[in-house]
């Protein structure tokens, strides 16, 4: 590998970016590929399952053999409230291989006995503090859009792969006003998942931890990370 290639890898694995080695066999100089370009590569339909799935492996092509090594930083999942479903989804994470984080600025609930083990944050949750990226989901569960609502802007700004948000239809069309009002646009209000999980009849705080944690795995496996969202200037507030 080139000192200049080995640079950009070091420099994009620090900044939590996926990209791709790839390696041709018989010898000739390999070259690095960010996820961001996969769709103009020559290798583009090769690379997006790849950067999707992790799975480094040999490819055949016209002009030979190449063998691709992707480099993808261990997923997070930053869950904004420490309530009963996050209790069983926590573990459940972290079993699936994500770094979790629980985010609650209410004490009473985010307590260390409560959540012995996991990297408990007890404070108002803001873009600084969340230090999102698009390879972190997040879901809020406090059902509060004093604590939601602004994690729920920092993962749209920052491109966060999965968006979800507890609560009702109609909750969520009150969600939906209040983004508005904040400037962001049909598109980037569509990537919230809400109600949040998939739809199969979770009724127990286990149960429903069990649809979050699949809806959150389908969307990084499918690998559609959307760009981050971009607000126009706010309206004036009623």
């Amino acid at each position: 590998m080139k000192l200049s290639d080995l640079n950009a890898l070091n420099e994009a694995r620090a900044k939590r970016r996926t990209v791709a080695v790839v390696t041709p066999l018989d010898g000739t100089p390999g070259r690095l590929v960010a996820a961001a370009e996969a769709a103009s590569d020559p290798l583009g339909e090769e690379l997006k399952p790849r950067f999707a799935s992790g799975k480094s492996g040999r490819v055949t092509t016209d002009a030979g053999d190449v063998f691709i090594r992707i480099h993808r930083p261990s997923p997070r999942l930053t869950v904004i409230g420490a309530v009963h479903v996050t209790q069983a989804l926590a573990p459940m994470a972290t079993a699936a291989g994500f770094d979790v984080t629980i985010v609650d600025p209410r004490t009473a609930f985010a307590t260390p006995e409560r959540f012995s083990g996991f990297n408990l944050v007890p404070e108002w949750p803001d873009a600084d503090l969340l230090a999102l990226d698009d390879q972190t989901a997040v879901a809020t569960l406090t059902h509060d859009p004093k604590i939601d609502d602004p994690a729920i802007v920092a993962a749209l700004e920052a491109g966060c792969f999965y968006v979800g948000a507890l609560g009702s239809r109609k909750t969520h069309a009150k969600r939906v006003d209040r983004l508005k009002a904040a400037g962001f646009d049909d598109e980037a209000i569509g990537r919230i998942h809400a109600p949040i999980g998939l739809p199969i009849g979770a009724a127990s705080p286990a149960e429903i931890a069990v649809s979050v944690l699949a809806e959150v795995i389908e969307a990084l496996r499918k690998g559609l990370t959307p760009p981050p969202a971009v607000r126009a200037e706010k309206a004036d507030a009623a």
